[in-house]
């Protein structure tokens, strides 16, 4: 992992919650999911992140309702790029967004392909994305997160 950070945080779901790649069957509540928290998103990117197995959702597990949501795309082919992350309203707050975050950084982790995760947001999420061992580097007035996998090529 680049920078001073010694050990990421890398969270597991609370407690009645599980994350698994998302499949075409959940792409509308992936997109509900993502409107609800005004994240601009495409129906072409999330379906390509779900056949690229780099789409995550985070379900409740008593009714597999889908309570999270997270896709990703692959902009070179050693780097993993988290585009968006949302989570229902009432379920915010109890680490599902940070779960589904450190799944997506596991998955880069057993992937020998990608080096680097990144993720572009909003500043007011700088301690979200630091919190889980991303180096947060401004970029044009809009902040970004880094962090090398551990066993990605350098």
């Amino acid at each position: 992992m680049s920078g001073d950070r010694d050990s990421p945080v890398r969270p597991d779901p609370p407690e009645g919650i599980a994350i698994a790649p998302a499949g075409p069957g959940d792409r509308l509540d992936m997109l509900r999911v993502l409107d609800a928290a005004m994240l601009e998103t495409d129906i072409e990117r999330v379906d390509a992140a779900i056949d690229a197995g780099d789409a995550l959702v985070a379900r409740f597990k008593r009714t597999g309702a889908v309570v999270g949501a997270l896709v990703a795309t692959r902009p070179e082919s050693d780097r993993l790029r988290v585009d968006a992350v949302a989570v229902r309203r009432a379920r915010r707050g109890r680490g599902i967004g940070s779960a589904l975050v450190a799944a997506a950084v596991r998955g880069a982790d057993r992937d020998a392909g990608v080096a680097v995760v990144t993720a572009a947001f909003d500043p007011t999420l700088e301690s979200f994305y630091a919190d889980l061992g991303f180096d947060v580097v401004d970029r044009d007035g809009r902040l970004r997160g880094v962090t090398r996998v551990e066993d990605g090529p350098e």
